[in-house]
């Protein structure tokens, strides 16, 4: 079960089905489903050479090349669609449009019939009409909704204050994201080729109302789901971010969640810019991960043979702590200097052949191994010069143990530090008043005015302080959460069982290594919290979480089952964390048989959760209030597909 996958073959299907050389089209949002799977050399290995945006109205006409069209067909798209069609820059067209919302779909030997009966007949005239040179060859769907991160994460980039969840109250969808989570869960099912029972979080209406809709839209689908039974049928799971507010607030200490949350990873791409001194080169850069290598160490030695699109060291090291990354990338740079200087000794006709062949491969390593020692230099100096190992422990302690006041002087004492980020300041705040909310020493308010009387004007672009803590605690309460969102501690081992790091040449490895001195060969006191997902994914595995906590929504066809499930899709209103994603990672790894996605209205860091708790919160109160009753009064979303 595999997304990624299904995704690029989509993409590969697509471009390679129109023979000869030719344009993409593609609007906003295609651009980045795109731009997440599949590479400009992968296009251009594909005789695709040029990719441009439907909605530019400056583009070149090319009368010899054929056009590929992929957009989502919202009202924009349609008529820049329309109006391409009445004066064609190109001179074929072949419209390809994401599930679930097609225009068309022209039966050929690689489409199915049954699509044909859920056509909206107005889209086709429309189409029909602007295309007066009959220049559309091919009108095809793709079940490709989604944004892909890895083989087993998705998002759909819907998060607020830019594209809201919530109107009016704390369950109450609003219409475009209810309908756009809907139409790509039911596309994700469909390029998995699962027709899932379905379970959501009970306490949150949100959830339900997704199921519900989920499960209409697979019936009214009907054929499109016709795979072949397996015995175990898989299983939906929508779960609800408000459930665990605790996991996004915390300090990652993984390699790519730690990117992530210092700099931000937007569809593969990394902003370096912000890094003193950087070089001009490196000031974007591009994260992705390929398949994992079988051989944990396989990805730390330079390779060849590796994919184009695939980063080796990235794949196999993106899970690992910055101690054990710090070692891993001196063995990186080791490996890359002995292959240098084997290039360097050319002696003969046939050493300058071999170098040749091998220039643009070692010249791709160089590059890599420069971009990821920039990347853990900077991480590691952040660690250091702000102090970030003292609060990210003081941060464990809240997330799962119950010792006030030694938190409290904790907490205290980092408000005092100068060195550290207001940013991580405010999140210790917030997390000291989610686990003692109800404490009856509880001293929220004297760390709000400390904080406030040293940070006076918060640079985050986040409002006052207290207005922040408020709507993170009323955000976090808004639904009942489980007795297990912020109390988890387990200390698991890692299985290298080594308790000290190999000295490092360069300056940044040994401040990784003076920081993180002790730590290896155990998951530490940094990683103790575990995302409320592990217990929920465990005891749905084991068939022990009862109806009442995920309850299943009614299909027809009896809509339960007490099997165990194999294969579970998870989704997170609300958005997922890469350290959740992880989780899952290591439980596709560690459980034989078992197979699992998880996807996410979009993949959070701190930052970009704080945003969207208190725009969420802004919205409730505009509203009435964060409770409420049904707030769509029973009326049906339905995706644009259906009539």
């Amino acid at each position: 079960m595999d997304i990624a996958r299904a995704t690029q073959t989509y993409f590969s299907k697509m471009v390679s089905d129109v023979a000869g050389m030719k344009v993409l089209l593609l609007d906003k949002e295609t651009t980045s489903v795109v731009s997440s799977s599949f590479t400009q050399s992968q296009l251009l290995s594909r005789q695709v050479f040029l990719v441009d945006r439907l909605e530019n109205k400056t583009r070149e006409k090319m009368k010899h090349l054929k056009c590929i069209v992929f957009v989502r067909p919202s009202h924009e798209s349609i008529q820049c669609l329309v109006e391409e069609l009445r004066d064609p820059c190109y001179s074929a067209y072949f419209l390809c449009e994401r599930f679930p919302r097609c225009v068309a779909i022209c039966i050929t030997a690689h489409s199915s019939p049954v699509f044909s009966n859920t056509i909206k007949k107005s889209s086709i005239e429309r189409l029909a009409e602007a295309d007066e040179m009959e220049l559309v060859r091919e009108v095809q769907e793709f079940y490709a909704d989604v944004i892909v991160h890895h083989t087993h994460l998705f998002s759909l980039n819907v998060a607020g204050p830019e594209r809201p969840l919530y109107i009016e109250n704390a369950s109450t969808w609003d219409p475009p994201a209810f309908s756009r989570c809907v139409e790509a869960i039911v596309a994700a099912c469909l390029a998995v080729k699962k027709k899932p029972v379905v379970r959501y979080e009970g306490n949150s209406i949100m959830a339900k109302k997704l199921g519900e809709e989920i499960v209409y839209q697979i019936q009214q689908e009907g054929p499109l789901f016709d795979f072949r039974r397996p015995d175990t049928p898989p299983l939906l799971l929508i779960l609800d971010r408000r459930n665990d507010p605790i996991t996004p607030l915390l300090s990652p200490w993984t390699y790519e969640a730690m990117v992530h949350e210092h700099f931000g990873i937007s569809n593969g791409r990394v902003d370096l810019s912000q890094i003193p001194a950087i070089r001009s080169d490196l000031r974007e850069i591009i994260l992705s991960p390929g398949p994992a290598s079988n051989s944990k160490s396989s990805g730390n030695t330079p390779n060849s043979s590796t994919g184009s699109s695939a980063d080796a060291f990235y794949s196999d090291n993106m899970y690992l702590n910055l101690g054990d990354l710090g070692a891993n990338i001196k063995t990186y740079v080791d490996a890359y200097q002995i292959k240098h200087k084997s290039s360097m000794n050319i002696e003969s006709i046939d050493d300058m052949k071999r170098f040749m062949q091998d220039y643009p491969e070692f010249r791709k390593l160089s590059a890599n191994v420069t971009k990821h020692v920039a990347l853990v230099g900077e991480l590691s100096r952040r660690v250091a010069s702000e102090g970030l190992l003292e609060s990210g422990e003081v941060e464990q302690s809240l997330a799962c143990n119950e010792n006030h006041n030694g938190d409290l002087k904790s907490i205290q004492k980092l408000l005092a530090n100068g060195t550290l980020p207001y940013l991580q300041k405010l999140r210790l705040v917030i997390l000291y008043a989610i686990r003692y909310e109800r404490h009856p020493s509880n001293s929220t308010p004297s760390l709000l005015a400390t904080l406030r009387a040293n940070h006076p004007d918060p640079p985050q672009g986040l409002p006052d302080v207290s207005t922040v803590c408020t709507a993170v605690l009323e955000y976090a309460s808004s639904l009942r959460r489980s007795s297990s969102s912020n109390t988890g501690s387990s200390v698991g081992t890692n299985p290298s069982g080594s308790s000290s790091q190999p000295a490092a040449a360069e300056a940044f490895l040994a401040r990784t290594k003076n920081a993180f001195k002790g730590l290896r060969g155990v998951e530490n006191v940094y990683e103790q919290h575990q995302p409320n997902i592990v217990a929920l994914l465990s005891g749905v595995l084991a068939g022990k979480i009862g109806d009442n906590v995920l309850p299943f929504v009614e299909n027809g066809e009896g809509g339960k089952s007490k099997d165990k499930p194999q294969d579970v899709i998870v989704f997170m209103i609300g958005g997922t964390t890469y350290a959740e994603s992880r989780e899952i990672a290591k439980l596709n790894a560690n459980t034989p048989g078992v197979r699992i996605l998880i996807g996410g209205t979009t993949v959070h860091n701190s930052s970009s959760f704080l945003r969207e708790a208190c725009d969420s919160v802004v919205r409730w109160r505009k509203g009435g209030g964060s409770g409420g009753a049904d707030g769509m009064g029973g009326q049906r979303i339905k995706t644009g597909r259906l009539d």
